[in-house]
């Protein structure tokens, strides 16, 4: 197949890393792939402004970062500035993938010899602060074929949209990459978390709780790293070890050094860390959202009620205290559940439904999802 994605941005975001490995691998068995990508858009006129009454001068476009897409190994067409794709910037193709509710919008628009019109949803947008609720919402009703990566992102589809032909397609992590030996509990108590900067990911319910895991463990480690610089309004406890875009080879390590990693996102479409910190053998505990309560299900971690602080820093706590044998028996668990979910199958599924969207797949209706289990 000929087969184009399109992104908002090509950055080192987790969901762009998705898109450029689904696209690396379709690539490798052989389909045509190309990503089309839009520029950083510029400053809106009100960010400007305020920038000025701060006294922060008038803020310029900053300049695009490393991304993902740069290691796929595929045909990479930037736009020539933010503004919606069109025609005249992508190939013909057999399928068109939007990544994003807006590039969902740009898809929709293309004529019709661009390919059959997908969506592949990584989360819930109207849940980021600050994006159209109604306007996200539409996109939801456009007649394009849905790929979704959680079942809570399935049932989202089906019940609050109408949509009962989206494919269910859950994420997968290489199992080559994140693998690590096995091991016993740290010889210093060790958390580590993911930064984020975003009130969704719920990075504050989590040094919530490293502060009260901090007074019963006084000498606590904590490791975390992000594509962002920290922030002002979520700071890491003191002496935390921060670490801003690593390398590929260095986030297993990473993961590894911990006893224990905490997700505590209010809302996700999937939660890829959490699926690599299993396949490096460190127990998650995660609040109930995306795909954490499929991949705890078994155990390998705790899935707790709630985004809560104080339950987030019992889980740790109990883990933390776990004599090395118990602890042992739960990290080989997390590996043995993260082995599960390898690229292979993932990348099976979703080649199946680009495959339905290209036979055109009737959009309402009975129609089976792959992958729907």
């Amino acid at each position: 197949m000929r087969i184009v994605f399109v992104v908002p941005l090509a950055d080192a975001t987790g969901g762009v890393r998705t898109v450029a490995t689904y696209a690396r691998l379709l690539s490798r068995r052989g389909h045509e792939v190309v990503i089309v990508s839009a520029p950083r858009p510029p400053p809106s006129l009100e960010t400007r402004v305020k920038s000025v009454l701060r006294g922060r001068g008038w803020p310029r476009t900053q300049p695009d970062g490393p991304s993902h897409v740069d290691q796929a190994g595929v045909e990479h067409r930037r736009l020539d500035r933010y503004r919606p794709v069109v025609d005249g910037d992508l190939p013909d193709a057999d399928v068109v993938v939007a990544t994003w509710w807006r590039t969902a919008e740009w898809v929709a628009a293309l004529s019709p010899r661009k390919g059959a019109k997908v969506q592949f949803v990584q989360g819930h947008d109207s849940d980021i602060p600050g994006q159209p609720a109604e306007r996200v919402a539409a996109t939801w009703r456009l007649p394009l074929h849905r790929i979704v990566c959680s079942r809570w992102l399935l049932g989202l589809a089906r019940d609050l949209y109408g949509d009962s032909t989206a494919s269910y397609v859950p994420n997968g992590v290489d199992l080559e990459q994140f693998s690590t030996p096995p091991r016993g509990r740290q010889a210093r108590p060790t958390l580590g978390l993911l930064y984020s900067h975003d009130w969704i990911k719920g990075c504050d319910v989590a040094v919530a709780a490293l502060r009260t895991v901090g007074l019963r463990f006084p000498d606590l480690r904590v490791i975390s790293f992000s594509s962002l610089p920290q922030g002002t309004a979520v700071r890491l406890p003191a002496g935390a070890e921060f670490t801003m875009l690593p390398g590929q080879d260095q986030i297993p390590r990473l993961y590894a050094g911990c006893d224990a990693w905490l997700w505590p996102s209010r809302r996700e479409g999937f939660g890829l860390p959490i699926l690599e910190a299993m396949a490096c053998r460190t127990p998650v505990i995660a609040a109930p959202a995306g795909a954490a309560p499929d991949l705890l299900h078994d155990g390998g971690g705790v899935l707790l009620p709630s985004a809560d602080p104080s339950a987030m820093a019992e889980a740790a706590e109990r883990i933390l205290a776990l004599p090395d044998q118990e602890w042992r028996a739960m990290s080989d668990q997390a590996r043995a559940i993260a082995a599960r979910h390898g690229w292979a199958e993932s990348m099976r599924l979703f080649e199946a439904a680009l495959e339905l969207a290209a036979r055109g797949a009737p959009r309402r209706g009975k129609g089976a999802t792959a992958g729907a289990k």
